[in-house]
């Protein structure tokens, strides 16, 4: 079992017993080693940027203002137009109902893949269940509003193609194709910020400071380049899943 950050064994100081007491009621027994520290690292620190996020989004709340807006309300506004921007364009009209998800997924992984550059933190985008999880919320949730927008029979349509007599060759194509955007969502952004936090890790402990600020600069590009793919993506597969038949 990885050594604790200091964050993780505060949470499993106080709420162990109540995430032993969760995981018992869904059945999922751990090793007698693994009851006495249940909050794992990866876990602790998505909780973190939750915790990080809600407390943004408060703040940003109270700072609102029409006559006098600040530099946080200027920032928010910047990256909801640019979602927004680039929805629009890609999804076309309707576009306002997913800019919910799309901004909040963006934040969320930008914020998770920051958080290694803070000492005594790691990025939890850099283990793999993290990207797989957001692979899995966002392959669900452009799958639902595809069967929302187009219905049962209209959403299958997509995957059987054009030409109705080569459906039985496109459909298993298709399904193959959508399941792999699970891996490929999750291999992309796990193995960046992965190589990413070796990087600056390996640059920290054997150059001496200053020189590592330009692996710290690079990380955060990476972490913003990753983002940006990630939300990116998920935006065509939204336009993809919710594009009418003609």
């Amino acid at each position: 079992m990885p050594e604790q950050l200091w964050f993780t064994a505060l949470l499993n100081k106080y709420f162990g017993g109540f995430a032993n007491a969760l995981l018992s009621a869904l059945h999922i027994h751990l090793s007698a080693r693994r009851q006495t520290a249940p909050i794992t690292n990866y876990v602790a620190m998505e909780l973190l940027v939750f915790v990080v996020l809600v407390l943004f989004f408060i703040a940003t709340r109270m700072s609102l203002s029409v006559e006098k807006p600040g530099v946080l309300q200027h920032a928010v506004e910047w990256v909801n137009g640019f979602v927004s921007d680039q929805s629009e364009e890609m999804i076309g009209h309707g576009y306002e109902t997913y800019i919910s998800y799309l901004v909040p997924l963006g934040l969320f992984i930008l914020t998770a893949n920051l958080l290694g550059l803070v000492p005594g933190f790691e990025a939890p985008t850099a283990i793999p269940s993290v990207p797989l999880g957001l692979a899995l919320v966002t392959w669900i949730y452009y799958h639902i509003h595809g069967l929302r927008k187009n219905g049962l029979v209209g959403y299958v349509k997509h995957f059987m193609g054009p030409v109705w007599w080569l459906a039985f060759l496109l459909l298993p194509i298709e399904i193959f194709s959508h399941l792999a955007r699970i891996m490929s969502l999750t291999i992309r952004l796990y193995a960046n910020m992965f190589a990413g936090d070796m990087v600056t890790l390996a640059f920290f402990s054997l150059v001496p400071l200053g020189f590592p600020v330009v692996f710290m600069g690079l990380h955060i590009g990476v972490s913003l380049i990753q983002t940006y793919i990630f939300v990116t993506l998920a935006t065509v597969y939204l336009a993809e899943a919710t594009a009418h038949e003609h």
